[in-house]
Parts: structure tokens; C-alpha cells; sequence
């Protein structure tokens, strides 16, 4: 099953998943402040996601790393074993870079605290949305942390006019085929200049590529 494509006129149809009652009652009362959000269930476990999600549509799925039964990443997983293609939002107290690689290896589309300001919660929500990789700035520095080479910075200036290009539009989170249309290039070409990237960033994956560009680049 895979969800429909998100317009801001279509209000987006959310699952909140989480095992606290209150975090959900207050999330699901923070987005009914937004007409373009729909909170169609809020539920408590990955297992109660995961039977919803056999015979429901959503555009966001917004989950929880640390439940009882499936963790969030497990959850995660199976998600997108079924083969649904909602963007999917961690949202969690879990600072662990494990966690955070890990959820984002799995496909999920960001990855949030839950001491953020309220007023962001929306506005990383739309960007999520709309395909773009969202990471609270805390995290996000540690991650970039993570991942940087020691000259990860002088090797930038090795990069292509083209490569730098494809960078930051992996940033914002497009497919290989969106970079191909946007730029006029075939979809095989960008997937050679992705291979360039990695080869010359010494990162293993397009997320890491995304995270630390997010981090250390003007996007």
C-alpha cells in the first residue's frame, strides 16, 4: 500500500503512534490547530500501527522510538516491508546515534525530539511532507559529527559544480529520478554522480550524504 501525494489543499491524513496517552492527546490537540493536518487514529503500539496500516491509507506516520512489544525502528522496518511508502516521522526522547542512523538507514523521513518548540512540531511536519529530510538541530550537529572524515571539508572543493547540485538536492530529499527531471540529466547519470559522492566523501550511504550536507553546507 502506498500513500497518496500530499497537497496542501488535501489535509494530510496522520497516525500518531506512541505508548503514552497523554503525549498522544496532546500532539493530537497541537495539530488540530492545523487545518492542513488530519489525525485520523492515535494508537499505542507498533503492533496496533502495523494491523491499522494493512487497511488504511496515511500520508504521516508519526511514531515513538521506545514502546513495549516493537520498538519504533522495528516497527519502522516492518512498515516498509509491507511495502507502504508513508513518510514516517520518529518522534522520541532517544538522543542515540545509533538510533538515529539506524531510523534513518530504515527510510524514515526525520527524526525529532520531543523537547522541541511546539511551533516547529508543524512546520518539520510540512517538510516532511514534502519529502524533505528533517533532523532536530541538536542531533542533527551530532550526527554531522559523526559522520565527518577529518578532511571531509577540503574534499567539498573536489566536488562538481554537477556533484554539489546533486548534494544538496539529496538534502532535501529527492529521488534520483527528481534530480534527474529537475536538472535535464538522466536517471542513470544521477546515479553516477551519487556514486562520485560517496566515493569522494567517504560516506557509506545517501542519508549520510543528506545529513551531514543539511549540516555543513549553504542549502
Amino acid at each position: 500500500m502506498s500513500s497518496k501525494v500530499y497537497t496542501s489543499a488535501s489535509p494530510a491524513k496522520i497516525l500518531l503512534v506512541d505508548d503514552h496517552p497523554m503525549l498522544r492527546r496532546g500532539m493530537k490537540d497541537l495539530l488540530s490547530l492545523e487545518s492542513d493536518f488530519n489525525v485520523v487514529a492515535d494508537i499505542s503500539s507498533g503492533e496496533e500501527a502495523l494491523a491499522y496500516l494493512k487497511d488504511n491509507e496515511v500520508d504521516l506516520v508519526i511514531l515513538d522510538q521506545n514502546m513495549p512489544g516493537l520498538s519504533g525502528l522495528e516497527t519502522v522496518e516492518q512498515i516498509r516491508n509491507q511495502g507502504n511508502q508513508a513518510k514516517i516521522l520518529m518522534f522520541t526522547v532517544s538522543d542515540s546515534g545509533d538510533d538515529i542512523h539506524n531510523a534513518l538507514k530504515l527510510g524514515v523521513n526525520g527524526y525529532l525530539l520531543k523537547d522541541m518548540q511546539p511551533e516547529q512540531v508543524a512546520l518539520d511536519i510540512r517538510k516532511a511532507l514534502r519529502g524533505e529530510l528533517v533532523v532536530s538541530s541538536r542531533l542533527a550537529a551530532v550526527l554531522a559529527q559523526a559522520l565527518r572524515t577529518p578532511n571531509l571539508d577540503d574534499i567539498v572543493s573536489n566536488l562538481t559544480s554537477r556533484e554539489l547540485q546533486v548534494v544538496k538536492m539529496i538534502a532535501k530529499g529527492h529521488s534520483n529520478k527528481m534530480i534527474g527531471n529537475e536538472l535535464g540529466i538522466s536517471e542513470s547519470t544521477v546515479k553516477v554522480h551519487v556514486k562520485h559522492i560517496l566515493n569522494k566523501t567517504n560516506l557509506r550511504t545517501r542519508v549520510d550524504v543528506a545529513v551531514w550536507a543539511v549540516n555543513s553546507l549553504e542549502l
